[in-house]
């Protein structure tokens, strides 16, 4: 026989349902056996969940049996030896249907089980023809083998029901009132014109953490683009209350423009009204679907920003690529730009390839009176921040929209005096 090292060797570079299909392989060579496979106890059924076998149409995985036939559930029970070179030596084997059928010369069969003490099923192997060289040495391996397929198998499992416990978390989230919207005012740099809203999730349920994360479980959960969906639907419910002129941009990750979601949720609405930006931290793994996503919407008058331009080099590849109507300068280069030459080089170079490509610059992040003269100075279009105005809800967005126009200036001076 191949050498025991090799085959543990084998089994511990596997991992998934391909790494278990891989163990059951280098096990049935190892062993000389026609058939190998993993039984799953489900109720009144054994399921094969994995199978490695030579021999066509004698089983394969997905195939069901009663509990009571077969080896399985006796071997379990300690009715049946776990090791049998010989089955017809042993009567209580010889009594069981499938040894005849099959037919079942030798078998090994040992409990899989999970890190809770339960039972998950079995691992087995067993051949046509009876094999007097299997020994003690055998079925140790097999156990073995047995407790490197449960590792994989309570792992799985963690996943399967973290992954429950997630879509039952979000699933609350959708269903009740806890995503809400604000929308933080955005301002023309010279004129002081309130000429946009960025739409923000605020989440209210526990735990308390930052929207990213919230997106995130979502994503895990495969509830990812309906809870932007949501988030959308209801930022979309303050653009007939805001003023004409001033547009709503919406957060929008790759995932929720290739679906059939977006374009029904915004077809009612003004198009010249409408920004969806792109975040830096989106991946995006085929640009050219991506585009041919967005093209009807721009078509419709819909216009694309990238979000937290600088902060990465994600952010310049979706500039590059998907030549944005507005780029959003990331706080982390505001922050400071009127004391950082670097991060002034850096706004600069991105503010004078928007000039060549004609998109609107919006630096974000306005936290200090000196970093929007610096900003003014390097040519931004718009800006937004704390400075000038913090998330806010609908109707104290009314309210500040509703204000005459004012120089940037006593915007300042205004916030400041509260």
């Amino acid at each position: 026989m191949s050498s025991f090292t090799h085959v543990v060797s084998l089994s511990a570079q596997s991992s998934g349902a391909s790494g278990i299909d891989r163990v059951l392989h280098a096990l049935r060579t190892h062993l000389s056996m026609d058939v190998a496979f993993i039984s799953q106890f489900r109720g009144h059924d054994r399921v094969f969940t994995n199978v490695d076998t030579d021999l066509p149409g004698l089983l394969q995985a997905g195939d069901s049996l009663p509990m009571e036939a077969g080896y399985c559930q006796k071997v379990v029970a300690g009715e049946l030896p776990q090791l049998i070179p010989d089955t017809s030596l042993v009567p209580a084997a010889l009594a069981i249907p499938e040894t005849q059928a099959l037919p079942i010369g030798a078998h090994v069969s040992v409990p899989v089980l999970l890190g809770d003490g339960r039972v998950y099923g079995t691992l087995c192997c067993f051949s046509a023809q009876p094999d007097a060289s299997l020994t003690e040495r055998d079925l140790q391996m097999m156990k073995v083998f047995a407790e490197l397929i449960a590792e994989r198998l309570d792992a799985e499992l963690r996943r399967v029901s973290e992954r429950l416990r997630k879509h039952r978390h979000i699933s609350r989230v959708l269903d009740g009132s806890d995503l809400s919207v604000v929308y933080q005012p955005i301002f023309n740099v010279e004129t002081g014109a309130l000429v946009g809203w960025e739409c923000l999730s605020r989440f209210s349920g526990e735990p308390r953490r930052s929207p990213d994360l919230w997106f995130k479980e979502a994503a895990d959960a495969g509830l990812g683009t309906l809870v932007e969906a949501k988030a959308i639907e209801l930022a979309l419910q303050g653009l007939d209350q805001l003023p004409g002129s001033a547009y709503l941009a919406l957060n929008c990750s790759p995932e929720m423009f290739l679906c059939d979601r977006l374009d029904t949720l915004l077809a009612p609405y003004p198009a010249h009204r409408l920004v969806l930006e792109v975040t830096e931290h989106a991946i995006v793994a085929d640009y050219a679907q991506l585009l041919r996503a967005m093209a009807p919407l721009r078509a419709r008058g819909l216009r694309i920003a990238i979000d937290d331009a600088g902060a990465g080099y994600a952010s310049l590849r979706h500039i590059l690529e998907i030549s944005p109507d507005m780029i959003k300068l990331d706080m982390s280069l505001t922050h400071g730009i009127d004391e950082n030459s670097q991060r002034r080089a850096l706004a600069s170079a991105l503010m004078a390839f928007a000039r060549e490509t004609g998109a609107t610059v919006i630096a974000e992040g306005v936290e200090r009176v000196s970093e929007l003269e610096a900003l003014r100075e390097l040519g931004a279009d718009n800006v937004q921040g704390f400075l000038l105005g913090r998330p806010m809800p609908l109707s104290a967005a009314c309210a500040l929209a509703g204000q005459q126009r004012r120089p940037l200036p006593d915007l300042v001076h205004c916030h400041a005096s509260h």
